[in-house]
């Protein structure tokens, strides 16, 4: 019984820093890996530059679990939160980042247009993205 609590304990420990996922852009792009703070406003659309690099966020889908993930681990927002902030937004003429309906859809989009910048399940990510972020 103490060997199975100590497993237990262990495989918790190891659950709870788990990455979900990551964030990355092309290896074509320039992008300067950001803070925290710079990829929160860049998702935000607060920020429109990482150092002198045009940036354009994309999202997955609102019931896709690695954006729930996202949202918890990077924006430290609440979906409700999150969507009156929107809709603040839409009033003042800012719309939210470009959505995507799956990540290989995301992972060709940053693939294919200069300055995208997205997240990733870590399965997804290759040679040809640079992690930026992990969550």
């Amino acid at each position: 019984m103490k060997y199975f609590f100590t497993i237990f304990i262990i495989l918790l420990i190891q659950l709870s820093a788990a990455k979900y996922g990551v964030v990355v852009t092309s290896q074509k792009n320039k992008i300067e890996i950001p803070t925290l703070r710079q990829l929160k406003d860049v998702f935000l659309m607060k920020r429109h530059y990482v150092g002198n690099t045009k940036v354009l966020p994309i999202n997955m889908l609102l019931t896709s679990t690695l954006r729930q993930k996202f949202e918890q681990n990077v924006l430290k927002i609440s979906r409700e939160k999150l969507n009156k902030y929107w809709i603040k937004q839409h009033f003042q003429g800012i719309s939210p980042p470009i959505t995507q309906a799956s990540a290989r859809s995301v992972k060709l989009f940053i693939e294919n247009v200069e300055g995208a910048i997205g997240y990733l399940p870590l399965n997804l990510v290759d040679d040809d993205m640079r992690v930026l972020y992990e969550f």
